[in-house]
């Protein structure tokens, strides 16, 4: 009896000590699938979000380069700090605008009108010149931008057509859809669509 019941305890001690090497394993592949899935209390930014911020840190350089010239010399476009990535809504990729002027950051969604196209507009720009760095040296020759422009003022207008104009010299077709009637005086060949009572009409005005 004493020789069985020590042969089961041998037996019970492996199983016992697999178990526990199963259960450390399960636990180190929870917390790894947990931290790269972003469902960690306070660290909620999940791994491709992380890949993302990269890429927006990336994009972000070209596209302060345009939005300083833009909006004069007073804004500049920030990723939240990586520490703030799981506080409230913030998952890692909400960005702050940082004045110049008042040496300070704040909410996005704070700029103006006028100021958030020209964001957005550094923003799409800053994508294609990172497109054309990160993907083997693929370039985006067209660019299309509806409307946005009568949100500016005349200062901001002609800083983003100055910048697109800029772009227009080199290999880049830049396309501008606007009912901007002072554009008409920037932009040398149009594409005019006209209404009447027989419907619409285009035609092109060649410079």
């Amino acid at each position: 009896t004493y020789l069985n019941n020590n042969e089961s305890l041998k037996s019970l001690d492996k199983i016992v000590s697999h178990a526990k090497e199963m259960i450390h394993k399960n636990h180190q592949l929870t917390t790894l699938y947990n931290q790269l899935s972003g469902n960690v209390s306070g660290s909620r930014m999940d791994l491709e979000t992380y890949v993302q911020r990269t890429y927006l840190e990336r994009i972000l350089i070209e596209a302060n380069n345009r939005f300083y010239g833009m909006s004069a010399g007073q804004y500049e476009l920030h990723l939240k700090n990586i520490e703030q990535a799981g506080e409230g809504k913030n998952k890692g990729l909400d960005l702050m605008v940082y004045s110049f002027v008042t040496d300070s950051e704040r909410e996005i969604n704070t700029l103006s009108g006028g100021e958030s196209f020209m964001a957005a507009l550094s923003l799409a720009l800053g994508m294609a010149d990172e497109i054309k760095e990160s993907a083997s040296g693929i370039d985006l020759d067209i660019m299309f931008i509806d409307e946005g422009f009568g949100s500016l003022d005349d200062h901001s207008r002609d800083e983003a057509v100055k910048v697109l104009m800029d772009m227009s010299e080199g290999s880049k077709l830049i396309g501008i859809i606007s009912h901007v009637s002072e554009l008409k005086q920037e932009i040398e060949d149009q594409l005019v669509v006209s209404k009447d009572d027989h419907g619409s009409h285009v035609k092109w005005q060649i410079s």
